[in-house]
């Protein structure tokens, strides 16, 4: 299960104002979703975020670079949406560490990534998007004026910066749970599967299908070649792929939900300053002391918690449609949509037919 033992200049850290800085901005997208899971289903928010603390250290010391380590965004919008139970959740991320280590091991990942075109990546991201719309609606429905209010201040903050919209109204409705008062500290404890074990089912397959070509697609190609535009360093698909598949078998059991890399929270740290590993010590120091007042979200008021689903769900179409352009945009959506009409498995592999058709005309 080696992943590699890097070299003196993959492990050095240069602890600075940019690295704090730029552990900001991996948190702007991850604790959204993060608060969002642990509010929504059975996952345990101190140890989904203690999750996060761990390999965000464990990857920032092994690679020295301030990888990102993400929710899967698929499977997490599909609990979030309601779409799958979080047993199954977490049944597909086991399944998804088992099949990452596998492929990386084998050297399948560039592979598989050019077989299933972008524009159904794209589409499983406007699939999520849409199925968040639909839950963030229905939180939304008991408090209108509220869930309005929110989406003014996200609608505000994003003018100033395009990715703080969600973390805006994160705040908000942080600042409203703690006018219940201050939440007692708390350590989560160190057990298997601590609030319900996984189930391995027919929906978590799906989810999984259409995870896998999210990750491949961004968590491995992606930020392999975003380590040697930003950062000057070697990093193949092969090895993150190990990595995550190595994260998720070993974080799940304990409460973890299924994590992975991606390239855009690579690039939110290097573009608030972030240069070596030390921004993941940070932010790990960060996750872990929001595990230990997990019990604050408790009050988050679930109109804003809509608002924030809508804020999220407009940042997965934005980018789902803007990278895609004229037959490939016209597949994302059509991905989207069966989605919502069916489920995420058979739109992607609706999906994957119709790219091939297309690409072979």
């Amino acid at each position: 299960m080696s992943l590699g033992t890097g070299t003196a200049r993959e492990r050095r850290l240069d602890f600075s104002v940019g690295e704090v800085t730029g552990a900001v901005g991996d948190s702007v997208t991850v604790l959204p979703i993060v608060v969002a899971l642990g509010a929504l289903t059975d996952a345990s928010l101190a140890h989904v975020l203690v999750g996060f603390a761990v390999f965000q250290a464990v990857w920032g010391l092994v690679y020295g670079l301030p990888l990102s380590v993400e929710p899967m965004k698929a499977l997490a919008g599909l609990a979030i949406a309601g779409a799958l139970s979080y047993g199954e959740l977490l049944g597909a991320g086991l399944l998804a560490g088992a099949v990452l280590l596998a492929a990386g091991h084998l050297g399948l990942v560039g592979r598989v990534a050019s077989v299933v075109g972008r524009p159904v990546v794209r589409g499983v991201q406007f699939a999520v998007a849409l199925l968040l719309v639909e839950a963030g609606l229905g939180l939304s429905v008991e408090a209108p004026l509220v869930a309005v209010a929110g989406l003014a201040v996200a609608g505000v903050a994003t003018l100033l910066d395009r990715r703080a919209g969600a973390l805006a109204v994160l705040l908000v409705g942080t600042a409203v749970a703690l006018t219940g008062g201050l939440p007692s500290v708390s350590v989560p404890d160190l057990a298997l599967f601590p609030t319900g074990g996984p189930d391995l089912t027919v929906a978590a397959g799906s989810g999984l299908a259409a995870q896998l070509a999210m990750t491949v697609g961004n968590a491995a190609v992606a930020t392999s070649l975003l380590c040697s535009d930003l950062f000057d360093r070697d990093v193949s698909p092969d090895r993150l792929s190990r990595s995550m598949g190595t994260m998720n078998l070993l974080a799940v059991p304990f409460g973890a939900v299924p994590m992975c890399h991606g390239s855009g929270g690579l690039a939110g740290k290097h573009a608030f300053g972030a240069r070596t590993g030390a921004a993941n010590l940070v932010l790990a120091v960060g996750y872990l002391g929001a595990a230990l007042v997990a019990g604050l979200w408790v009050g988050f008021p679930m109109a804003l918690l809509g608002a924030l689903l809508f804020v999220v769900a407009a940042s997965l179409a934005r980018t789902a449609l803007t990278e895609t352009e004229g037959a490939g945009r016209l597949l994302a959506v059509g991905v989207g949509v069966l989605a919502v009409l069916t489920n995420v498995g058979v739109a992607f592999v609706a999906g994957a037919l119709g790219w091939a058709v297309l690409s072979r005309r």
